[in-house]
């Protein structure tokens, strides 16, 4: 008896549609989030910067995103980030021997302030909660703030990108042996990925791949 009274005061809100709910996210937004999921998300683990992307940024899922960095909902980027760790096992793209380092993309800290988490690093929490891979949150620090990214050229964005992160302190003047993957919640030109992989390359550190939860329909 006691046990039912209690459960009626536990339940919250699904932060998608409002539904009571005993989960973080409710069983039917779960569902409708799991159908933005991609059929072949190693598709484009290929040539100098793999990626690995769990689902179509559309729909559900992009209404997800947009509740995790602008309602401050961050159980919704754990949860991805659980979601995103259990596909890539499933896959085996790497050794399994092999335990990368895992390097969020970070934002600048003026957003960060305001937001009070990074998306990414969070969705890399989960992540690492399923893999047990070693995170390294500070890997990449941002040092400039950009332009919205979603009205500009591809060469705008390269320009725009350009010199916005350094290495972390942990990072710097260290030889690192593991390999890293870096996390991100959505992919589109790459053009960000692959700005933070220079510099962690040029460091001398190998960069093997991306995993991103989302990705437009078109890439």
């Amino acid at each position: 008896m006691l046990k039912n009274i209690l459960s009626i005061f536990l339940k919250e809100n699904c932060p998608l549609c409002e539904r009571t709910t005993h989960q973080e996210i409710c069983d039917y937004c779960q569902k409708q989030l799991k159908s933005c999921q991609l059929k072949k998300p190693q598709r484009f683990w290929q040539g100098d910067l793999p990626l690995f992307v769990w689902g179509v940024y559309d729909g559900k899922l992009k209404r997800a995103i947009a509740a995790l960095k602008y309602d401050k909902q961050s159980q919704i980027g754990e949860i991805l980030g659980v979601w995103l760790a259990e596909t890539w096992q499933n896959h085996s793209l790497i050794n399994r021997k092999i335990s990368p380092l895992i390097i969020p993309i970070p934002i600048h800290e003026s957003k960060q302030k305001i937001r009070g988490f990074n998306q990414s690093e969070i969705i890399a929490k989960g992540f690492c909660q399923v893999t047990k891979y070693p995170l390294n949150s500070q890997g990449l620090i941002r040092i400039r703030q950009t332009k919205a990214m979603f009205s500009l050229t591809f060469e705008e964005k390269q320009k725009n990108i350009q010199g916005s992160f350094k290495l972390g302190k942990s990072l710097q003047n260290y030889s690192l042996s593991k390999p890293v993957l870096l996390v991100d919640d959505i992919y589109t030109t790459g053009t960000t990925v692959k700005e933070a992989a220079r510099i962690l390359r040029n460091q001398g550190i190998k960069v093997i791949g991306v995993l991103a939860v989302s990705t437009p329909r078109h890439l």
